[in-house]
């Protein structure tokens, strides 16, 4: 492996991490910092610090030969063998954006001792990723709120070194579908309270594709119309009566 994303309680941690998982040495590598990690951001004490470690590819001085002098035709099979014995210097691959953003998501689920395995869709640029283990609820918590913060740190790391935008949507065992259903049963039911009150009605603060959820649940309403007010990650959407 020539490089990997890993995580840790600081950098220090995950940058340690990354160098036994690698097998070097801190001078062998070089550190991409890519989140130093906050207190509290995913509601299970502190963020984890995200580093992105290479490995340095070093020079290979050319090694030296003796070659006897002989006659020509023994000169040439000895270079010829010299020439065999050298290896090839093996190409560098960049890892897929997409498969290391699956590995990264499973080590901060063994972080929060809930381990999983990760499916993964991809159809263009719109990539779908799947978590299924025993302790789901763990990673979905109170209304999607730290499912939610997972897919915002996945959306980063899938786009950080690409030159292509993906879309991605990170779900737990059907989590969204059944979010989807719950969200628009929600809307009917302000939109009937918007119109028996004669008052606008304000929803939770969401995120953007369930605020979207909302609109299109309530579009063909023609009693009601519905916006979106306030600045992340309080922006909301209101329900109001059309007339």
């Amino acid at each position: 492996m020539k490089q990997l994303t890993a995580t840790g309680q600081t950098v220090d941690d995950a940058v340690k991490s990354a160098l036994e998982q690698l097998q070097t040495s801190r001078d062998q590598v070089e550190v991409d910092v890519i989140d130093e990690g906050k207190k509290g951001f995913l509601g299970f004490g502190n963020k984890p610090a995200i580093v992105k470690v290479k490995i340095m590819e070093a020079s290979k001085p050319e090694p030296e030969v003796e070659v006897e002098e002989t006659a020509p035709q023994e000169e040439t099979s000895r270079n010829e063998q010299v020439s065999e014995s050298i290896p090839e210097e093996t190409a560098y691959v960049e890892e897929d954006p997409i498969e290391e953003a699956g590995a990264y998501i499973k080590s901060i689920a063994d972080q929060m001792g809930a381990p999983v395995d990760v499916e993964v869709k991809v159809n263009n640029r719109d990539v779908h990723m799947e978590l299924v283990g025993d302790k789901i609820a763990k990673l979905i918590g109170k209304r999607g709120q730290t499912l939610n913060a997972l897919q915002y740190l996945l959306h980063l790391s899938v786009n950080r070194q690409t030159d292509q935008f993906y879309t991605v949507v990170l779900d737990a065992e059907g989590y969204r579908n059944r979010r989807k259903e719950t969200l628009e049963t929600l809307a009917g039911r302000l939109a009937d309270k918007a119109l028996r009150t004669n008052q606008a009605v304000k929803l939770e603060p969401m995120p953007s594709y369930e605020r979207k959820i909302i609109h299109t649940a309530l579009q063909n309403n023609r009693d009601v119309e519905t916006y979106s007010d306030g600045n992340d990650p309080k922006r909301h959407v209101v329900i109001k009566p059309s007339k």
